[in-house]
């Protein structure tokens, strides 16, 4: 298996979740697809979804919630699925 980083497409502050009391949208060892949701990043009040660019397993979070970002700071790891 290959691994694959998800980096920060621009500066900004990271969430794992759109709200406080909402669960997650990825959790640890979760499957992801190309297109699933697996973040926010907030710039200036904007909220940009980060997305999922292949199939694997999500294995970790390098960036934690709420954390702030610069462009190509690495915000998970995907064991991309062959």
């Amino acid at each position: 298996m290959t691994t694959q980083q998800i980096q920060a497409p621009f500066p900004g502050v990271f969430y794992r979740q759109a709200s406080p009391d909402d669960p997650v949208y990825v959790k640890e060892g979760q499957q992801v697809n190309p297109g699933d949701v697996i973040g926010l990043i907030e710039v200036m009040k904007q909220f940009v979804e980060l997305k999922a660019e292949a199939a694997g397993t999500l294995k970790s979070f390098t960036a934690e919630n709420e954390s702030v970002l610069e462009a190509g700071d690495v915000i998970a790891t995907l064991e991309v699925s062959e």
